[in-house]
């Protein structure tokens, strides 16, 4: 290859790293939107069918486990095989499943169209958590904070549509959520053509090392710790987005739009946490951005119960704010840790990270039916404690770039 050819190479790489990490977080930003309608909707839901708070809970479970069970197959069937235009196809799945949960007359309707989502969120993840580290320059927590924070984003502009949009005009109007979802498709096309390029240009080339850091014991013993952080912040972080709105209904008699706003502040909270912790874990370590995102939160889990309106606004956007920090920084961490294995883990730590989330908010919610939302939220203000097990995660021989 000449030098003019590898410099004109690298230009475009310079050129296009950007646009493509933005464009998968816009991705990431249209299924989390898709995703998020349907915790948004749940109000609406539980009053045309007379849900009680467990099936409320297994709608959410459908969804994530659906996702959760996929996501780490389909990420080391494409750490072998990638497969650049699986993208539109995950956002065509969620498409599908949007116009089902907005047409459905049944509670089985619900639960298969939040079947579709989930899967869509299986294919879309793991994948475009590699675009992103390709894309990254090897700032990956920056990559990874970016690409997340489109999804944090969709999570928060969901409860804010459905509170202008769908609750206005009922349930049926989620369906014309999927027309933002063929834009989606779209730009993820595109996305896919870049990366195809990408892979045709560095065909030559030796691939990655896949030696391990560490031992297998100490990496084995970071996975199972990471995972044990992943599954108490997103089950605490479930007990919110799943059930924040009635509890404000509940305990302050907020109005159900009311609600929806607040819920949109929270989850805004969270959206700026997730861009946050990146450039902070690629700065200090994402080491330091896990004690500090789990522990450091403790304070603000425990005095939410006794809260009045006023705090309780204020200390959720806190938590959103600190606790939601972490994840970019487990995901680069795990991703450290096991070296040319970026799908497998993407979709073990998106994958677990859903699961949990599903499984929390079924067990929650039969909880919640049988004491009340506000204990329900007293038991779970101590999950953060788990993060003092950070301490058992090994120090990186060089610092996360």
């Amino acid at each position: 290859m000449t030098d003019a050819s590898t410099t004109a190479r690298s230009a475009a790489t310079s050129t296009t790293t950007l646009s493509i990490i933005l464009a998968v977080s816009f991705g990431h930003l249209v299924n989390d939107v898709m995703q998020s309608l349907l915790s948004a909707i749940y109000p609406i839901l539980k009053v045309n069918y007379g849900l009680d708070y467990v099936q409320i809970g297994l709608l959410t479970f459908t969804f994530q486990v659906t996702a959760s069970l996929l996501q780490p197959a389909i990420g080391m069937y494409t750490d072998k095989r990638p497969m650049p235009y699986s993208l539109p196809v995950g956002m065509g799945s969620s498409l599908v499943g949007l116009i089902i949960l907005g047409f459905a007359n049944s509670y089985w309707l619900l639960l298969l169209g939040s079947a579709f989502v989930g899967l869509g969120s299986a294919i879309f993840h793991p994948e475009s958590s590699r675009v992103a580290r390709l894309a990254s320059g090897g700032r990956h927590g920056l990559a990874q904070s970016l690409f997340q924070v489109g999804g944090n984003a969709g999570s928060a502009l969901g409860p804010l549509l459905a509170a202008f949009i769908v609750l206005p005009r009922g349930q049926w109007s989620v369906s014309l959520f999927a027309l933002g979802s063929l834009v989606g498709i779209f730009v993820l096309w595109r996305v896919g053509r870049w990366y195809a390029a990408h892979r045709r240009a560095n065909a030559g080339r030796m691939p990655a090392s896949t030696a391990l850091l560490f031992d297998r014991r100490t990496t084995a013993v970071a996975l199972v710790v990471l995972t044990v952080l992943t599954l108490t912040k997103n089950a605490y972080m479930a007990s919110l987005s799943s059930y924040y709105t009635f509890f404000l209904i509940d305990k302050f008699a907020v109005g159900v739009q009311d609600s929806q706003l607040l819920l949109f502040v929270y989850l805004g909270a969270s959206a700026l946490g997730v861009f946050l912790g990146g450039p902070i874990g690629d700065r200090f370590g994402a080491k330091f951005v896990i004690w500090f995102s789990i522990l450091g939160v403790l304070p603000f889990t425990l005095a939410l119960p006794y809260a009045d309106l006023t705090w309780t606004v204020v200390l959720t956007v806190i938590i959103g704010l600190i606790f939601s920090s972490a994840f970019s920084a487990i995901v680069v961490f795990a991703q450290e840790l096991m070296p040319g294995r970026v799908g497998m883990i993407a979709g073990i730590f998106f994958g677990f990270a859903f699961g949990a989330g599903g499984i929390a908010a079924a067990a929650l919610g039969a909880l919640a039916d049988v004491t009340s939302i506000e204990y329900v939220y007293w038991l779970c203000s101590f999950m953060p404690l788990a993060g003092l097990l950070t301490v058992f995660l090994p120090e990186m021989r060089h610092k996360v770039r």
